[in-house]
Parts: structure tokens; sequence; C-alpha cells
């Protein structure tokens, strides 16, 4: 019963509006209320904080500051072997395996198009059919930094405006398609692996996309796609 109404909720509940308002109060400074926030979060999600660069939550001037904090530097120590891939989140792999041709699973009897999630994109899929696919989820207490798991090129960029359903365990159950309909960017890089797609997934409440080379991607009402110009980004 409590599940079913928790997944009413994501069809009701405006969830476009909701983070954008959850996103303008992280990203204010207020102070002794910030911190107040941080610490409840802090405690209700059981976040380990001894990781982080900065461990006292007073030195956080913003929820979004604190929601993005750098682990310290050892912490996470990766493997240097060139022939391994290193996980790119620190997070919880929720599914891998094959692709079967346009075919990726979401959950237990859920699949979704590999064509679908690449926006369409047919040639961008032809590279991946029959290839390999990781799926990993974080959560609220999580370090919510991507890295690239091997050495690589970026060759394109495309961000996704959709759907801001939640992305646990009980959403990838019973939303269809929902990593394929929520907002996402697909970065393609060319690796000495082979071509690979990292594609970073929106959520309720956690709306806005960061990368390093195109900035911040704000949840959006349109419902076209937009590629980003690589050329004119490298000037």
């Amino acid at each position: 019963m409590l599940n079913s109404f928790k997944l009413s909720l994501q069809y009701i509940l405006p969830k476009l509006w909701l983070t954008r308002l959850a996103g303008w109060g992280a990203s204010k400074r207020a102070g002794w209320l910030t911190k107040l926030v941080i610490d409840l979060f802090v405690k209700y999600y059981k976040v380990d904080m001894t990781e982080a660069q900065k461990p006292d939550t007073a030195s956080y001037r913003t929820f979004n500051d604190f929601f993005v904090r750098p682990l310290r530097d050892d912490v996470r120590p990766l493997n240097t072997d060139p022939n391994i891939l290193v996980m790119p989140a620190d997070g919880v792999i929720s599914q891998l395996g094959r692709i079967e041709e346009d075919k990726i699973l979401q959950a237990k009897g859920h699949n979704y198009s590999l064509e679908a999630l690449l926006a369409g994109n047919y040639l961008m899929a032809d590279k991946f059919r029959n290839g390999t696919f990781v799926t990993t989820y974080l959560s609220p207490r999580d370090y919510h930094r991507v890295h690239m798991p091997c050495n690589g090129i970026l060759r394109e960029m495309i961000y996704v405006p959709g759907d801001l359903f939640s992305v646990n365990h009980l959403t990838a159950q019973n939303v269809p398609n929902l990593f394929a309909r929520n907002e996402r960017v697909i970065c393609l890089f060319d690796t000495e692996f082979g071509p690979m797609a990292q594609i970073l997934v929106g959520a309720t409440i956690v709306g806005s996309i960061e990368t390093v080379w195109a900035g911040t991607h704000y949840p959006s009402a349109r419902r076209h796609h937009q590629a980003l110009d690589l050329a004119r980004r490298r000037t």
C-alpha cells in the first residue's frame, strides 16, 4: 500500500517545479540555517563526513556545496592498471550485463531501448548494440561526482530534457523506460577500449547536471534535445 502511494506521488506531484524550488533553496547562503539543514541531512542519511575533504559542515556556504563535496584523495585509491576500467561513480551497481541488440535491463522483467536512451540517435546506438552496460545508483548519502573510468576523448554531448522521476529501486521496478524518459546528459567518448557513453540521469529534486566542459544544465520545460558544439567550446 505504501509503495503504491509513493508511486502515485511520482506521477501526481509537479516534479519540475519542486526540483527548481529545491535547486533555488540549495544554492542560497543562509548561514546557520544552511548548516542546520546539512546537519539534519547528514544525520538522516548517515553521511560519512570523515571521507570529505572538509568534514566540518559549517565550512559549506550552501547545500549545493555540501552535496557535491569532494572526497579526500586517500579514501578511494585507484587501480593504475591501464587494462582495467575503474568505477566512475561512488554508488551501487544496480544492473550490469550485455546489451541485447537494442534492449537494456532496467530491473527484473523490465527492459528499455538503447536507441531511446540515446535520444533516438540510431547511429550512436549502433556503436553499442550487443555491447555491455553498467547502471550505477547514487543514493542521497553518496559522493555526487562522476569521473572517467579510463582515458578518453569527448566526441559528442547531448542534453536531453525529460521527466524527473526518482531513480531508486522502487521506480526502477515500476516506472517503464525510466532512464530513457528522465532528463539526462549523454557524453560520447573514444577510448582505447572502444566507444563509451557516460549518461548522467537527473531525478526528482536533483535535476541540474554539471560537466567541467559545458557548465550546468538545469531542468527544462523544453521537449527537444540540444547538442553541444564541442569545437566552439575548445576555442
